[in-house]
């Protein structure tokens, strides 16, 4: 809880600054939005009760599981803040270009192109580990990863277009939400 607190303190608390001029946007991000937050509703209103075990595999796999969530967790927060204070006068709710806006390659967005997106669905993964039935994390997860694309597809394409070759490198370079850690390629590839 105290990491769902923090993760909206610095959405909600953080000093608003000011902003240039709207150069481009698009709205049909906010539709990505609200199908990940349907995925986010799935957890929450799936709970299980407590205390009782998200799989019967015993007490150890529990622990386990409620490790993995507590580091998940905070994982996911530290990304999601680093990178609100990062992008600072540039992030906004809906897809859009502000007056000045540049790309952003560094901190969290060095490992993954959306870190807010990977922080969003890190922390709704470690509240339905924490929380919810089992069988919620897959509609969950299947709604949240579609909201994304649309919001990722609807942001990429703006910064495609201001950005052009510059954009695309980083494209090559850096994975869109899952750091590359976690996505080791063997060496014969």
């Amino acid at each position: 809880m105290l990491c769902w607190l923090v993760f909206a303190g610095v959405f909600f608390l953080r000093k608003k600054p000011k902003t240039g001029r709207t150069q481009k946007r698009d709205r049909s991000s906010l539709i990505g939005l609200f199908i990940q937050i349907i995925g986010f509703f799935i957890v929450w209103v799936m709970r299980r009760p407590i205390p009782s075990d998200l799989l019967p595999f015993g007490k150890v796999v529990e622990t386990i599981l409620a490790i993995v969530a507590i580091g998940l967790a905070i994982g996911s927060v530290w990304m999601t803040s680093a990178a609100v204070l990062v992008l600072n006068r540039q992030w906004s709710l809906g897809a859009q270009l502000i007056e000045g806006h540049r790309l952003v390659t560094t901190g969290p967005y060095k490992l993954v192109r959306h870190p807010i997106y990977s922080g969003m669905l890190g922390l709704m993964l470690a509240t339905a580990l924490a929380l919810s039935r089992w069988i919620a994390i897959i509609p969950a997860t299947i709604l949240f990863v579609a909201g994304a694309v649309i919001r990722i597809s609807s942001e990429e394409k703006l910064l495609r277009q201001s950005f052009g070759q510059e954009f695309e490198d980083y494209v090559r370079k850096v994975p869109m939400l899952i750091p590359r850690c976690f996505l080791r390629k063997s060496s014969a590839s």
